[in-house]
């Protein structure tokens, strides 16, 4: 399934979306069934005219009956979530950088309760993004989505969270960081996991990963990718590949385009 991912226009929308793409409705054979796998993103998905079932690391697609809005958000997940596109509806899904939810939801706590919640932020989102998916056209409808979550971003004084989030992507030691901050490694797990949804060790194991996937064309083999991922050495590079994909680095990149936006492996 091809889609085009957007990045921001807006410069200010740029500090916390990654970007998004949209899906339109067409007829299907079978059922699309692919993977996606873990990244340290926020990723809300809204559909038009659409039942979603959602599972533990499953979300099921289908066209109904009833004109209707329905959203999910994603927050956190260390295996693949399997996608089953029973019918392909109206979709747009937004990727929300590290930290980048915090800036438009108060309490983000409790969005990170289950790895898949039912996504319903504000109370005229419904009403709103019909209005998006309404319009027609590409253009005005990309203006008219970014003009909306312009308007719900929230001023944030995001220190020292933001810090903590650079040190943990640098690869400092957990323990050095949290003396860097005077605090205890124990809340220091509370506090990042209160903001990202997930702890320090795993956010930067997932980055790790994230990271390896956009080095693999400047590598000569796997060896030198683990490396120049910050693995610690071969065996972390396998073992961590396989927590979150299931398949060994080597099978990974052979079965999956790494070259595209969205990394999911479509299965048969």
């Amino acid at each position: 399934m091809q889609v085009q991912f957007y990045s921001p226009r807006n410069n200010l929308l740029k500090e916390y979306m990654e970007g998004y793409y949209f899906i339109t409705k067409k007829k299907i054979g079978n059922p699309v069934i692919y993977w996606t796998f873990p990244n340290n993103y926020c990723i809300a998905a809204v559909y038009q005219n659409t039942e979603l079932k959602l599972e533990e690391n499953r979300i099921s697609v289908s066209a109904s009956m009833h004109k209707n809005i329905a959203s999910s958000l994603v927050s956190r997940y260390v295996s693949p979530i399997e996608i089953v596109q029973n019918d392909v509806t109206d979709e747009i899904t937004i990727y929300f950088k590290p930290l980048g939810i915090n800036s438009f939801i108060d309490d983000v706590q409790k969005l990170f309760s289950r790895n898949i919640i039912e996504f319903d932020p504000f109370p005229d989102y419904r009403e709103e993004m019909n209005r998006v998916f309404n319009i027609r056209e590409r253009e005005p409808q990309i203006d008219a989505f970014e003009d909306y979550w312009i308007k719900k971003i929230i001023r944030k004084n995001m220190y020292p969270i933001k810090d903590i989030l650079s040190d943990v992507e640098s690869d400092k030691k957990i323990s050095e960081i949290a003396e860097k901050y005077n605090m205890s490694r124990q809340y220091l797990n509370k506090y990042f996991r209160n903001h990202l949804g997930k702890s320090p060790s795993e956010f930067r194991k997932i980055h790790r990963f994230r990271t390896s996937i956009a080095q693999k064309g400047k590598n000569r083999n796997l060896t030198e990718l683990a490396y120049d991922s910050l693995f610690y050495d071969q065996s972390h590079f396998i073992k961590d590949f396989k927590q979150f994909t299931t398949l060994n680095p080597s099978r990974f990149f052979h079965d999956v385009d790494t070259g595209k936006e969205n990394v999911w492996l479509i299965l048969d």
